[in-house]
């Protein structure tokens, strides 16, 4: 028995900027670090993404790509859109996907002072020299505190927009239906947004105005690059990859913030929450999502522990986001989607099958080993 009334919201078409969406679902993106060394993306990578498309999600936001062959790169074995031979290893993958009947953005990524494995440089650049809190991350390759990075010239940082604009025209040349700027999470994007990083004095930093110069300058380089009907997008979040305790000052910075962005052209905002249903922002009781729902025009998609069926309803109807994005959930479930929708059970992510690398390939040992599968036998 199909279950569409109980989640009526999930369920029902959508779109985003021109392109038509079959339901609300939008696959989380997540760091994989299983492309080729040189950053070629793999035909493995190609099956996974299917299975996420076969599985009913209407939209897939690709993991982190880097954009260049310099600083962009922010880990080991991740994937690449800095050049011709990335750009053409991603094109069978975007056909996989948008043939099962998915439409398929890519994640625009510069790891910024959150560097842990770049093959083209031995430092790391960043808005200031500033290190990230904490460590590396294991299970994505690394080890021990992050460097210090060196403060970025004026060179540098028209070079890593360059990078944004020519790495969103390489997807549009692979078949990519859009392109999402990473401004979350503690990457660079985010990082010139943030006092933590940004101790700038120029025309890069200090009040909050100045911080959005880089945020607002790729955006209109990717703009002019893809042209205006090309879908673009940026995520963004308080927390970081090493900081899950940071939030922005208050409920009139994240009004800048978010309104700021909007008026640069940008088709859709995806925040990243710890809870998407949760308060979220200091001198409101709203999430991120629910904030911006309510103080710009433009779809919002919210994500964060929102991989129980019933919150991801919830949410939506409550008009605090137009779409979900599902991450952990749907790491332990490919057929997200269909499961909901048929009434079928949901597995549990057992976080074993990200060690000790949150790889394809330990994702497939754990499979075989515990004899599960990433989907069921899905017909449409």
């Amino acid at each position: 028995m199909v279950n569409v009334s109980q989640y009526p919201n999930l369920f029902k078409p959508g779109a985003l900027s021109g392109l038509s969406l079959t339901n609300s679902l939008i696959l989380a993106p997540m760091t994989r670090t299983s492309a080729e060394a040189d950053g070629r993306p793999t035909e493995r990578m190609r099956d996974y993404y299917r299975d996420f498309a076969r599985g009913g999600f209407s939209l897939l936001i690709s993991e982190g790509i880097y954009t260049d062959e310099r600083f962009s790169q922010g880990y080991d074995y991740q994937p690449g859109l800095a050049n011709l031979a990335q750009q053409e290893a991603w094109q069978p993958i975007v056909e996989s996907v948008q043939t099962e009947g998915a439409k398929f953005v890519a994640q625009l990524m510069h790891g910024g002072a959150q560097t842990q494995g770049n093959r083209f440089v031995e430092d790391t650049a960043a808005p200031s020299a500033v290190a990230p809190k904490g460590e590396m991350l294991g299970f994505y390759g690394g080890e021990g505190p992050y460097p210090t990075p060196r403060p970025m010239s004026e060179a540098d940082i028209q070079e890593a927009i360059a990078g944004f604009a020519a790495a969103a025209q390489r997807a549009q040349a692979a078949g990519f239906d859009g392109v999402e700027l990473h401004g979350a999470n503690g990457y660079l994007i985010d990082q010139f947004i943030s006092e933590y990083f940004n101790h700038r004095d120029d025309a890069w930093g200090g009040s909050l105005e100045r911080r959005l110069a880089f945020p607002i300058a790729v955006i209109r380089a990717v703009r002019k690059a893809v042209g205006s009907d090309f879908l673009v997008g940026m995520r963004l979040s308080q927390i970081k990859v090493t900081d899950s305790n940071y939030r922005w000052a208050g409920r009139e910075e994240a009004a800048i913030i978010m309104t700021t962005l909007e008026a640069e052209g940008l088709d859709y905002l995806h925040f990243s929450e710890l809870d998407a249903l949760t308060p979220a922002v200091e001198g409101t009781e709203k999430s991120l999502s629910a904030l911006a729902s309510e103080l710009i025009d433009i779809p919002v998609i919210a994500n964060g522990e929102l991989g129980d069926p019933q919150a991801a309803e919830t949410i939506i109807a409550q008009g605090a986001a137009d779409f979900v994005a599902i991450g952990k959930a749907a790491l332990a479930n490919h057929d997200w989607p269909y499961r909901v929708r048929n009434n079928r059970s949901l597995a549990t992510l057992d976080f074993a099958m990200l060690m000790p690398r949150a790889n394809l390939s330990n994702e497939d040992a754990w499979r075989e080993q515990h004899d599960v599968s990433a989907t069921l036998d899905v017909t449409r």
